[in-house]
């Protein structure tokens, strides 16, 4: 016979409600973007860490916020933010050259423009490795949190959130193009570009692989360079390994954010500008989050409340 703990998670209401989201989300799913497999994952890993174990359910629960992150970005595909407002093109790459460009045999070019015409195999792997630390890092220290420190956890998770909305508010305000696109485009508006791994297509073929190709055969959205939230995450989690003295982690943090910072310049995913935006879309977005849970009594207990359902 099963014991009570167990019964209790297959309660009719846990069930409905589960059933309710799953298929809700894959409906909607289908009206807007169309029915792909990766959301078919989505849902059976949701059910399955919510009827496995109750520890597994409190995890789940305490990640819908990076889930809800996750299908907001994918929800963009709907809705290209250049049917919104004009593309920034050549006014930024301009912008680019005069802020930071490089003189370079009587020219001046964009520090993009140099590192592609001086990069090595080197930097080529090794901008590929810090770049594939964008999300896994923040997804890899949200869990430490979840075991070690709830209200940590919570706090860090909502604020990645809220760093990540301030994005994609500036995204539909400030449609701009990726240094990689006036290289292959030069000027010219082509709505419906496709992702293109730029530099890092170098990764893949050094390796033999395809994992830049997948990841960015995904893109929501090529005209989403600025801000850079490459740069933003990186800046969330050194904030908060410092905020919980993490010790020496924070010198591995403060590492892998550099190394990410320059392999988005590097690899003609970003602009200095945009690294720089993202950098300011983090430090905006903390120091928004911070004064909101000093100050707002209302968000304190709310995030009291989600704690004692995760813990």
């Amino acid at each position: 016979m099963q014991n009570p703990e167990t019964r209790s998670l297959y309660l009719p209401r846990h069930l409905l409600m589960a059933a309710a989201i799953s298929i809700g989300y894959l409906l909607l799913s289908w009206v807007l973007i169309g029915f792909k497999f990766e959301q078919l994952y989505l849902v059976i890993f949701f059910n399955s860490f919510y009827f496995i174990s109750r520890t597994t359910r409190k995890f789940i629960i305490g990640f819908s916020i990076f889930l809800v992150f996750w299908i907001l970005f994918d929800y963009m595909k709907a809705f290209p933010n250049y049917r919104y407002q004009s593309v920034h093109i050549g006014d930024l790459y301009n912008a680019e050259k005069h802020w930071f460009g490089i003189h370079d045999q009587g020219r001046v070019i964009t520090p993009n423009e140099y590192w592609q015409a001086n990069g090595n195999t080197f930097l080529d792997i090794l901008t590929g490795f810090f770049y594939l630390c964008w999300v896994p890092v923040p997804l890899a220290f949200a869990t430490y949190l979840f075991f070690k420190n709830r209200t940590g956890f919570l706090q860090f998770s909502l604020n990645f959130l809220l760093v990540n909305l301030l994005g994609f508010v500036i995204y539909y305000l400030y449609p701009a193009a990726p240094p990689w696109y006036v290289q292959q485009h030069h000027f010219e508006f082509i709505a419906n570009t496709p992702g293109n791994t730029a530099g890092l297509g170098k990764f893949d073929l050094f390796f033999g692989g395809g994992i830049f190709k997948s990841l960015y055969s995904k893109s929501s959205n090529v005209f989403a360079a600025m801000p850079s939230l490459h740069a933003a995450y990186p800046a969330i989690v050194l904030f908060y390994g410092l905020k919980y003295r993490m010790k020496w982690f924070n010198l591995l943090f403060a590492a892998i954010m550099i190394g990410i910072w320059f392999a988005a310049v590097y690899n003609s995913h970003h602009y200095v500008l945009d690294v720089l935006a993202g950098i300011g879309c983090a430090v905006a977005g903390i120091a928004v989050f911070q004064l909101a849970l000093k100050r707002n009594p209302l968000i304190q207990r709310w995030i009291a409340g989600f704690v004692q359902v995760i813990s």
